[in-house]
Order: C-alpha cells, then structure tokens, then sequence
C-alpha cells in the first residue's frame, strides 16, 4: 500500500448511490458480514483507500483467507509502494539467495545495477546501495577491475560521507588512485558541498518535509543536472506522494526535458496511481501515450480507468472526455469510416454519460455552455460537411438554456457564415433578436450590418422593424426595473432620515436633561449656525487598523477650527476654503493623520511627499484655535487616479512617526465605511510573533522567514509614535508554509530574546474596543460635577490602607499589546474585601489623619 495511511483527498465514494441500493443489502433476519459492506462500497469507487484497508483487516478477522490475498493483490495493483534505497537494498539482498541457480549472478548483478540507477545518487543513502553492490563482487571473487570500476563511479557521484569512500579506495588499490579518478572525485566533492545547506535542512525538518525539499528542487532545476533532478523529485515524492502538484511537476519536466519513453510513462503511471482524483494527471498520461505512440487499446483503458477514479467534481469529467475525444479525433482518417463512426460514438457516450453519471452525482452537469457539442458541431461542419448535423446540435444546446445569451448565437451565426449559407444565418440572427437577452443591442447591431451587406430592402423592412420592436420592449422592461430600484432607494433613505432624525431628537433630549441637571442653560455659539457638513464634522474622522494593531484616531475636520485668536494667514486660508466649498471633492482626496505635531511647514512637507503622485489641487493641513498644527490635513488631487498612489505611502515613516493615509469618506453619508477591518478570525497563511526585540527591523525579520516559504508581506506592530511594540505579522503564499514555519520558529532565540510563533488568530473585539463604544460600565458610574465644574484638586477620600497596587503586566495574546492596566479607585472598592480586616483603632487613625489632611488644605 502507500506509505501514507491517511484518506486520499477527493476519494469519496457516490454515497447518494449508496443509499439508493441500500435495499438490495437489506432483508429482514439477515446480518451481512461487514466485510461484504466494503466490497460493495469499493464496487461504486474503487479508489476509496481506506475502504480498502478496512477490507483487509476485516478478511483478516474472518479469516477469509482466499478472499484477503485477492484483497491485498486488488490494493497493491491500484496504490504502489514507493520506491526507495531501503527497499532496493532490501530487493537485491533477498536475490543473492538465488545466485547459487544458473544465470543467477547475473541475475543479483543486474538488480543490483538498476538499484544503482534509481536511488545510487541519493545523497544520504545511495551509498550503502554501492557498498552492498562492492561487498557482492568481492565476495563472489569478481575481477579487480570490477571493483575498481564501481569505486570510480561512486567517486563521481557527489555523496555525504563520500571522504570515507575515498580513504577506503586509497587503502584498497595497490597502484594509488588515478588522476581522472582525483579530478572526478574533486569535482563530486564540490558539488556535495553546494547540497550540503539543504541536506542538512532536510535531516532537522520535521516529515513531510515538503518545503524543504521544494527548495532543493529549485536549487537542482537551476544547476539543471538531469539526473540530480530526477533523484531530487524522486525523493521529495516518497515522502510527499500524496501531493498532486508534485507529480505534475515533475511529469512535465519529464515530458519537455528527458523525453524518455519507458521513464515517463512509467512515471505517470506511478502519478496517476498515487493520486488518482486527480484530473490533470489523467490527461497528462493520455497525451503522454499518444505522444510516446502507444496502442489504442492501451490508451481507451487509461481513459476507461480515468471515468472510474472518483473526481470530485463535475467540470473535471468534461475536461477528461474533452482530452479523450481531441485524441480521437486527430486519428481519424476522414475519408474512413471506420474511425469517424467510432469518433461520433463517443460524443454520444460522452453526452449520455454527462446526462446520467454525472448529473445523477453532482447534480449539475459540468459543461453548461455545451462545449463538446459544439465541437462536434463544427466537426461535422467542417470535416464532414454534414451541416444537417451541426444544425440539429446547435438546436439542441440552445435548448439547455443557453438561448438567452448571445455569445451562443453569435457562436452558431459565425458556423453558419463559415459553412452554411445565408438563409440560415438570417434564420439564426433572427431567432437571436427574439431570444437574446443580456446583450441584445449587439445582436440587433449584427442583424442589420448583416442585411446591410446582404440583404435586399425587403429584408432590411423586416430587420428593422423586429430589432425596434425588441429593443423598445427591453427598454420598457429596462425602465421598470429601474423605477422599482429606484423607489427601494427613496425607502431606504426615508428610513436612513427618519433614524438621523430620532438619534438627533435624543440629543436635544440629552441636551436639555443635562442642562436642567447642571442648572445652567449652555449659551449657543457661533459655530452652532453653521451648515450640516460643519455642524457633523466636529465628529472625529476614525481610522481602524485590524491584526493586532488597532488604533483609533479621534480628530477634527478643518470647518469650525478658528476661532476669535486664530491667526490672520489661517483665518484667511479658513475663509478662502469656506467661500469655495465646490473645490472640494472627496473622491479625489485622502486624509493625512498621525503626523508629528511639531512638524514645520506641513503643507510644504506634504506637498513635497505626495507630488509624486500626481498634480495636486490644495493641501489642508488642520491646526488648533491658536494656530498649532494639530497632525493631520487633507490632500486634493486633480485626478481621481492619483489617490491609489497616494494610498501606497500609508505608514511612511515622517520624523520618526508612520504617517497613516487613507480615503476620504464622509462618514455622515456613509456611516458603515470602514478603510480597515478588524480580522476575528483565523488567519492559516499568517503568522503571529511575539517577544521580538526592539532593534530587530522588517528585512531582518524577511529574512529569517524566507527560508520557511514565498513571503507576501511582512509587518512590523508599532505605536502611533513609530515605536515598536515586539510583535510582528507575517503572510506566507499557504497555510503550509505558515504551519511549516510555526514548527521552526516559535522557541527561537533573536539577539537574546525568546520569541513566541502561532497561527495568526486575533481575538475577538469586544464592544469596549469598537470606535464610538461607550467606555463606561456599571462598575464605573459617570462622576456628575457641579455648576462648576469640574475642581482643580481631585482628592482620593480613600483611606490608603485600601489601597490596593496594579497588578501584573498582562500576558500578550494573539493581536494584543501587552499594556498594564492602572488600578482605579472603583476597582480597588471592588476588591476591597480581599484585604486584611481592619480594627476599630486602624479605622480611627485613618479618620484622623483624612481629617488633618483637610485642614492642611483648607
């Protein structure tokens, strides 16, 4: 069987079948051995490899013992045991019992040179492969120069440990070694030197080794030694023969590269038996087979054995008969009738079989466009010149459905013009106009160029007269639809309006409470009047960062930012911004945020960092009512396509902060926008690193992550400072790399830090770390202040014997900061019964000393 026990992936058996033929198993007083259950079960898909195993063990505990060695043959004849040196070895040791028969040292001899030319330029054991082969000659007396001669090519052979081999060959030769064989040697010696980095990964690597061993493959198809490449896959495939992709590879290296027929077509075969689910490989070995001139009969039984290997969907039947159906038809002789009639035999097996087969199991039939029809269609059409034929088809694939679109019309019109004549093709553009209904403007555009060239006035009348008819009726139809959206529309903002409407009466309503409890009524201000674009931005634009690194930026926009100190130059960019409001425009603008507040000149350093990105209409830089630059603005491009650009710079680093950049959206009209997503759920082609040290930066980090996989991105976690916080994410190309690289990497040491390495899976955010999320809770009542205020002097009325210390740092998870949170007044009440009791005379000497301490103040 195969080396690995697990389920081949996409061998599953047709259970619908299954249980659709339970009853012919079932009767009533009558237990049916299990074992009967698995040979029915293997007699709908005989791929099923664990069913397969299952039957074994059962024969075995039924001690059926005919019915087991059929069992064992019938699974040893559909999965192969790969090859390898252990079993080679093992092989060509069992021959040498039989060396004592005639012609049997001859026999071991030449099982022992095939061992030598499948696995003797295995790095790591090939060798023991050559020794038993020496220890042979030498015990069977062979000639010196035998020994000689299988020393001097295993000395050409770059081996590990091969110093060893050369010692030995030193010891043994009476006459020294020859400069050819020291050249040859040297040469071997250097290139094993070149492997010995990945041979090394190779034996640390945890199995199944599969990146490792993709990068040796790299490595190998570079140097571009065949007979390198060839062991290099052969071994990547004994640990990995369960991986499609593999096999497909190394096939098509075969099939361009060597062009060996024994070699490929024993290798697809070996493919095809490994991963028989797999269409691509099927279609490889049928075109390999025909390419390589095998018998017809040997290439149907490939194909016959294809049907039978369990694809896993409906699309990989359709490309499997399509590939059958090409290699009939190139060996058709169209002046034969033998092969012509075998050839439309098959189309029509491939029709019933699409019908029945596959629809019955995947409940659609793979080719819903009706691609094989149509080849044959044009077959017919072209090679036969049986347009009788072609029409009847098209007729046919018109009734699946696809009359309503009008590439298929188009498709049967230009079949028509190129072999058929004009009659029809008027007939068929006609029955387009009729039919068509995603692009029927086209069709009618066809019609009448058609008539233009062809046709008489007569049917030019009657051309015009149906396309306006249809193209007024699809008008009509277009127009209701339309209207229809449009009212969803006008519903959808009349209850959008009605919502802003309620919320804004509850904060007049909030309003008015607040200031009723205060006992003073808020006097209006200036800015109270202006419009509804300034009134809601005082809002502050929010920018959300998911994985890990989530910051919330609460700003300002640039309307109602002056007041009465303001300074004249900004007041008067203010007013000249305000007095044209039309220069505005958000589609072609971003927002510049986290900027450094003490940045000189921002509109000249900004304009500096983005004209690159395209001419540039205004700048706005936001200060504060005493002119301070608050570190953020806006950018207005001329062009709307200058803003992915500008996109590009997010977190480019601006005197030691990243500045973030991000389209400008008014969040008033879309208040579900969001530029970042803050990812829950499990990210399998991401990793999460903790613990790594400050200095360590993101081409070091690329670096040590480049060896696991293809690397995508590598992110650094920081503050909005630009400080980083030790964490990092990095995306590899799979999920197989990730995990590969989570074995490897979680526990190592960088600069003296231990790092920690998981699958990145952020937790999930709670309300408190939603934007706008309300920070108070029911452990923490709103402190409501007087008329005036709040005071100057905040006094702790908690005697200090409550009070209790923060506690520890808390633990970095998956997508957090490992921040210490301070302990509150509330929180220390709260835990307040954890500490020590207290005596009366403790409580009176804290009473004491509170009151001395007023005094003081007082």
């Amino acid at each position: 069987g195969s080396q690995d026990s697990g389920v081949h992936p996409g061998q599953v058996a047709n259970l619908s079948k299954a249980k659709m033929n339970w009853d012919e198993f079932h009767c009533i007083n009558c237990i049916i051995p299990l074992s009967s259950l698995c040979d029915f079960q293997l007699s709908i898909n005989a791929f099923d490899y664990n069913c397969h195993v299952d039957l074994i063990k059962l024969l075995k505990q039924e001690g059926e013992l005919i019915r087991l060695r059929k069992a064992r043959q019938k699974m040893s004849e559909l999965f192969p045991l790969t090859e390898g040196p252990d079993i080679w070895l093992e092989y060509a040791q069992y021959s040498i019992g039989g060396m004592g028969s005639p012609g049997g040292i001859d026999k071991v001899r030449s099982i022992f040179e095939r061992a030598v030319t499948a696995v003797g330029l295995h790095m790591t054991k090939g060798q023991t492969v050559w020794e038993a082969y020496r220890e042979f000659e030498n015990a069977i007396l062979s000639t010196l120069e035998r020994i000689h001669t299988l020393f001097r090519r295993q000395l050409a052979i770059p081996l590990m440990d091969m110093e060893t081999t050369y010692a030995e060959y030193e010891e043994w030769s009476e006459h020294g070694v020859s400069e050819m064989v020291i050249h040859q040697y040297k040469k071997a010696l250097q290139q094993m030197e070149k492997c010995r980095p990945f041979e090394e990964s190779l034996l640390v690597a945890e199995p199944p080794k599969l990146a490792e061993y993709q990068t040796y493959l790299e490595f190998e198809l570079k140097e571009g030694d065949p007979a390198r490449i060839q062991i290099t896959f052969e071994r990547t495939l004994a640990e990995n023969c369960l991986v499609p992709d593999m096999w497909a590879k190394y096939t098509a290296y075969l099939d361009r590269q060597l062009k060996i027929k024994d070699l490929v077509l024993s290798t697809h075969e070996r493919a095809v038996r490994n991963c028989p689910w797999t269409m691509g490989l099927w279609k490889s070995y049928l075109l390999a087979t025909e390419r390589h001139g095998a018998d017809h009969q040997i290439i149907s039984d490939i194909f016959e054995k294809a049907l039978n290997a369990g694809f896993i969907q409906a699309t990989d039947y359709v490309e499997i008969w399509q590939a059958y159906l090409d290699y009939l038809r190139r060996r058709v002789d169209f002046k034969s009738s033998k092969e012509l009639e075998e050839l439309r035999g098959a189309f029509s097996r491939s029709l019933d079989y699409m019908k029945q087969d596959v629809e019955e199991r995947f409940g659609e039939s793979g080719d819903p466009s009706c691609i094989i029809m149509q080849i044959w269609a044009r077959i017919e059409a072209l090679h036969c010149k049986n347009m009788q034929k072609a029409r009847e088809l098209w007729d046919n694939i018109m009734t699946k459905g696809n009359a309503k679109y009008a590439n298929m019309w188009l498709e049967y019109y230009n079949l028509e013009r190129s072999y058929g004549d004009s009659a029809h093709c008027r007939k068929a553009l006609h029955r387009a106009v009729q039919c068509t209904s995603d692009y029927p403007e086209h069709v009618c555009e066809v019609l009448l160029t058609f008539e233009r060239v062809e046709g008489s006035l007569e049917d030019w009348d009657v051309a015009v007269q149906k396309t306006e008819t249809r193209l007024n009726r699809i008008n009509e139809q277009r127009a209701k639809v339309a209207e229809k959206e449009a009212n969803l529309a006008r519903q959808e903002e009349e209850r959008a309006e009605q919502r802003r409407k309620t919320k804004s009466d509850k904060k007049a309503q909030k309003k008015i409470q607040k200031g009723s409890q205060f006992g003073e009524k808020r006097k209006a201000e200036p800015e109270d009047h202006q419009d509804e674009w300034n009134e809601d931005s005082e809002q502050a634009p929010k920018r959300h960062r998911g994985n890990g690194d989530q910051t919330t930026e609460y700003m300002e926009t640039e309307t109602g930012l002056f007041g009465k100190s303001a300074p004249p130059v900004a007041a008067a960019v203010q007013r000249q911004n305000d007095d044209k409001p039309e220069l505005r425009n958000d589609n072609c603008s971003v927002f510049i945020s986290n900027l450094a507040y003490t940045l000189e000149e921002p509109e000249a350093k900004l304009r500096t960092l983005f004209e690159p990105c395209g001419p540039i209409t205004q700048i706005r830089p936001i200060f504060s009512n005493k002119g301070n630059f608050k570190g953020y603005g806006y950018v207005q491009f001329e062009s709307q396509v200058s803003v992915p650009e500008a996109l590009k710079l997010d977190r480019l680093e601006v005197e030691g902060r990243p500045m973030f950049v991000s389209p400008c959206v008014d969040k008033n009209k879309n208040p579900d926008f969001k530029v970042f997503k803050y990812n829950t759920s499990m990210e399998k082609h991401k990793i999460f690193i903790s613990g790594l040290p400050f200095s360590c930066t993101k081409e070091q980090l690329e670096e040590m992550c480049k060896s696991h996989g293809t690397i995508k991105e590598v992110r650094l976690v920081t503050y909005r400072s630009g400080k980083p916080k030790g964490l990092a994410y990095v995306e590899f190309a799979n999920e197989t790399q990730a995990s590969q690289a989570v074995l490897k990497m979680d526990g190592m040491e960088i600069e003296g830090n231990k790092i920690s390495v998981a699958i990145s899976n952020p937790p999930r955010r709670s309300v408190m770390d939603k934007p706008g999320a309300s920070r108070l809770t029911t452990d923490m009542p709103r402190q409501v202040y007087g008329s005036r205020g709040r005071g100057r002097t905040q006094l702790s009325l908690l005697p200090r014997s409550l009070h209790r210390q923060s506690g520890p740092t808390n633990k970095v998870e998956n997508g957090t900061t490992a921040d210490q949170v301070p302990t509150t007044a509330s929180s220390t009440v709260n835990t307040a019964a954890e500490t020590k009791a207290l005596s009366n005379s403790d409580f009176g000497t804290e009473r004491k000393h509170m009151w001395q301490y007023f005094f003081k103040l007082a």
